[in-house]
């Protein structure tokens, strides 16, 4: 049990004292790059889903599916 209590007391202690914490703008900056990733993956899935179509029993057959559809009458 003491080898616990002396973890809890290191870990604790260089969370205060040897972690380097980012500064408020720093983590603006970050949250920023994230939500733009963030933006941006999300945007290529919905271009993706949009050509290629949903799924097979969505009536939505995507972009491709519409041109093949087109085709093959």
């Amino acid at each position: 049990m003491a080898s616990v209590k002396t973890f809890i007391e290191e870990s604790y202690n260089e969370l205060l004292h040897k972690v380097t914490w980012p500064t408020w703008s720093e983590l603006q900056e970050s949250t920023v790059v994230v939500f733009a990733s963030i933006l941006v993956f999300t945007l290529m899935v919905f271009a993706m889903d949009f050509i290629f179509g949903v799924t097979e029993t969505s009536w939505w057959k995507g972009i491709l599916g519409w041109i093949y559809a087109f085709l093959t009458t």
